[in-house]
């Protein structure tokens, strides 16, 4: 295996003893560098430091090993898709990864369709030593010949790969406004290339440098390469500090567009690299593409980080509208084993890494599928169409999604299909039911049974027992083929689903997703209200999370009034306080839903002060918010009235205003402020 560069699977059936004690075998058959075994405890034969539990292999990206022991059939144990992702991937050329496993999986009895795949999958690939325990192992024919492979070594010393180098090349002579978007699959050392990139523009001069990345797990290897290049530095924290104090520090999303939003990041001469951008909203990699002026964004295209693909073509227009001479390189070379390597080909199929949508069919002539989950996991061409929708529309799907598809208990899948094209597919989730004192229990958080995340947030943070009580439908995800966007496709798979939840009884359909105006648009427009708003923005997506229903029964329709009723109480609070600092475009269309207020004489003569004569309109604040929320009621939604917003409900100072504005200073935001209500009283019916 080492003389070809590759690395191979493994797989051993039976019991859990005897399954335990060949990989014992195999462990202690030579004196591998660096092993692993992962498994609930930890055997006693072994030292405790060689040892994971699932939990923390979950992270164990970084590092590297020749021999990874997965213990899928020991007591405990389960086949965790995301620890057989990450691990895989940090396998050498000629490591094994040993995977042990029950010989139950393809028996339907086993009650999962996902195993049964697995088992199907595992049965007819090719680059598998399969090693039953009752036998000897039965090697694939490729390990018979082996053949030297010698790759072209990299002209840069600290590069492994020609491909890297040129990476590192790039990184390294960024240019203003011509951002680069570097793409790979897993271990062609993107990574490492971006810690390679930064550790030469510090020792060149440069005195900070940002990184950013969902979790700060997802650039160790960066800060590896910094310790190793730029030895009088030091690791500290989410830092590296060099001695002459100049750094690189990792700013998770979330806090990152916080600062940009306050003016204390980005700007003249600042440098920002973004890896893994596939799991960042467009959203905020805009928000950084106006403020960064030298800009990198990495991501991979077919990984355990998510899908680049989806990256591509959600942010792709963006770069072409704001930083149309953007520039992009694709790192092919593995680094860590080479070309045509058996496990790499195995695990995108078992994981379905690669799974791709199909083409994208006409217009017109489209079908709709229900599926239950054991046709679905036998209809692979099906399954890897669904899977493909599913990763290229959403920045956060991650191998144990697959899992959650084929093994969830009540998920319904819909599809919208041209001749088995699959076209469009939506994910939905029964919650809800509890009866009384179930209920008065999870909302007292002294119970939280497995999935309900709906009903169970609206328990927690709105303290409705009701929302435990009833049925619900939660819409998980809602993917369209690229190439049929625009089409009404979603929208057909929701109204069918609100129709099939009338007629089964349930008695709220909701979804929780991040916070944009155009998501919150479409999901008001199909009858959706909002209920719920994160006080803070998630860590990875830095979006505050929106929880939307629509009722489809009596009960319902008393419950949704009674959530959006206390919601839009609660919201203009909200907006003064914790929420002083979500998009004025998001507050505007949540306000929107709220009831329009009423406006006596007192009010118009307040409002007529401000816009025709010289009272300040802070002395006239609650007129001004009355007069905003007519404005959003009647269907208004522009900038304008959403920076109206934010200085009448956010309390977002003249300083902030005028930057948006692009004028000098408190006066001409005034004088802009005075013209608008002006026009607002000219343009809307404002009578009470």
């Amino acid at each position: 295996m080492a003389s070809l560069g590759w690395r191979s699977l493994v797989w051993v059936v039976g019991q859990p003893a005897d399954t335990r004690c060949r990989a014992m075998a195999l462990w202690r058959q030579r004196a591998w560098q660096s092993p692993c075994w992962v498994s609930p405890m930890c055997p006693d034969s072994l030292e405790r430091t060689r040892w994971l539990s699932s939990a923390k292999a979950r992270i164990r990206l970084g590092g590297e090993h020749d021999l990874v022991v997965l213990d899928a059939v020991s007591e405990g144990a389960e086949f965790d898709p995301d620890v057989f992702g990450a691990l895989s991937g940090t396998l050498r050329a000629g490591g094994l990864l040993v995977l042990l496993t029950p010989p139950d999986w393809k028996r339907p009895a086993a009650a999962s369709p996902y195993l049964m795949r697995l088992h199907r999958r595992l049965e007819g690939a090719g680059g598998v030593v399969r090693w039953p325990v009752d036998s000897g192992p039965a090697f694939p024919e490729y390990l018979l010949t082996v053949a030297e492979r010698t790759p072209a070594p990299s002209e840069d010393p600290d590069c492994l790969t020609a491909d890297q180098a040129e990476a590192v090349a790039r990184l390294v002579k960024l240019k203003r406004r011509r951002p680069l978007v570097l793409t790979a699959d897993r271990g062609r050392g993107k990574t490492s290339a971006l810690g390679i990139a930064c550790a030469r523009l510090l020792l060149a001069g440069e005195r900070r440098i940002l990184v950013t990345a969902p979790r700060p797990a997802a650039v160790s290897a960066l800060f590896e390469r910094l310790e190793r290049l730029c030895p009088s530095g030091r690791r500290q924290d989410n830092s590296f500090i060099e001695a002459n104090g100049a750094r690189v520090d990792f700013m998770a999303p979330d806090e990152l567009s916080t600062l940009v939003e306050r003016g204390e990041a980005g700007g003249a001469g600042c440098r920002l690299l973004v890896d893994e951008a596939a799991a960042i909203p467009a959203a905020l990699l805009g928000q950084w593409l106006e403020r960064f002026p030298r800009l990198a964004f990495a991501t991979t295209v077919h990984g355990y980080e998510g899908s680049g693909r989806g990256f591509a073509l959600r942010f792709r227009e963006r770069l072409e509208r704001q930083a149309p001479d953007w520039r992009e390189f694709h790192l092919a070379m593995p680094i860590r084993w080479a070309e045509g390597d058996p496990l790499e080909r195995l695990v995108n199929d078992l994981l379905l890494l690669d799974a791709e949508p199909p083409p994208a069919s006409a217009p017109g002539g489209l079908d709709m599928w229900r599926w239950c989950r054991h046709a679905l996991a036998a209809e692979e061409e099906q399954l890897r169409a669904v899977f493909g929708l599913l990763v290229q529309a959403h920045y956060r799907t991650s191998p144990a999604d697959l899992r959650r598809l084929l093994d969830e208990p009540g998920l319904r899948v819909a599809t919208l299909a041209s001749r088995k094209q699959t076209q469009a597919v939506m994910l939905c989730g029964e919650e809800g039911g509890f009866d009384a004192g179930l209920a008065e229990q999870v909302a007292r958080g002294e119970r939280r049974p497995q999935g309900h995340l709906l009903a169970q947030s609206l328990a927690a943070h709105a303290g409705s027992r009701d929302a435990l009580m009833a049925r619900l439908r939660r819409v998980q995800r809602i993917a369209v083929h690229p190439g049929r966007r625009r089409e009404g496709l979603g929208r057909r798979l929701l109204q069918a689903e609100l129709v099939d939840a009338r007629r089964a009884g349930v008695d709220l359909v909701g979804a929780s997703f991040g916070a944009e105006p155009g998501l919150i648009a479409f999901w008001q427009a199909q009858g959706f209200r909002a209920v719920r708003l994160g006080l803070s923005r998630e860590t990875a997506t830095g979006e505050h999370a929106v929880m939307m229903v629509a009722p489809v029964s009596d009960r319902g329709e008393a419950l949704a009034g009674e959530l959006t009723a206390g919601f839009q109480q609660l919201l203009p609070m909200l907006l003064a306080f914790e929420l002083n600092t979500l998009d004025p475009m998001v507050a505007l269309a949540l306000l929107a839903e709220g009831p329009r207020p009423p406006l006596n004489d007192l009010d118009r003569r307040d409002i007529a002060d401000v816009a025709f004569g010289f009272r300040e309109p802070a002395l006239a604040r609650p007129a001004l918010r009355a007069l905003v929320r007519c404005a959003a009621a009647e269907g208004k939604r522009d900038r304008v009235l959403s920076l109206m917003l934010a200085w009448g409900f956010q309390g977002r100072d003249m300083a902030w205003l005028a930057s948006r504005l692009g004028v000098s200073g408190r006066r001409e935001v005034v004088a802009w402020l005075r013209r608008e209500v002006a026009v607002l009283l000219e343009g809307y019916d404002l009578r009470s």
